[in-house]
């Protein structure tokens, strides 16, 4: 547990350059530290890697729908469980993501009980990786700037792209 706190330490004070203050804040009120964080350029520089992890959208089908990062797989989080889990190889790196990270450190969590090693969060969600410049399609596979927002009140996180209430 010192060492995940260690690490979100770290992480928090890396990704302190580009993200909002104000957000920073609400981000490491949110978070346990239980799941290592990820920033969303160290994501972007892993699909420039040999293992590419799996990318794993853990929010609602709604909010995949409207936009996902392009590799994304989605994980249902209301529903998520161990049989959703049981092809994928144990060895593989995992990255989760939801819209700012808390649903996605959950679904992390339960990753880690079941075996996987390599598990870590996306800093900042979704939100994040459109705020920092980073590309999501739509249900179709189409590039988009539509981002399911949550709600008002976390979509004031939300510099970027178009937010997307339904």
């Amino acid at each position: 547990m010192m060492i995940a706190g260690l690490l979100l330490g770290m992480v928090l004070g890396l990704q302190a350059q580009g993200t909002d203050p104000e957000y920073a804040r609400k981000l490491k009120s949110l978070y346990k530290g239980t799941v290592p964080l990820i920033t969303p350029q160290g994501l972007a520089q892993e699909f420039l890697s040999t293992r590419m992890p799996l990318i794993l959208d853990t929010r609602t089908p709604n909010e995949y729908a409207v936009s996902h990062i392009a590799t994304a797989q989605f994980v249902d989080f209301g529903k998520f469980n161990k049989k959703v889990a049981q092809d994928w190889d144990p060895s593989r790196p995992i990255v989760v993501y939801c819209t700012v990270g808390y649903r996605s450190e959950r679904i992390g969590e339960q990753l880690k009980k079941l075996g996987f090693k390599d598990v870590r969060n996306l800093y900042g969600g979704i939100f994040e990786w459109v705020n920092e410049g980073h590309p999501i399609v739509d249900a179709t596979g189409k590039a988009t700037i539509k981002v399911h927002a949550y709600s008002e009140d976390w979509g004031k996180w939300l510099l970027k792209g178009q937010k997307v209430y339904q």
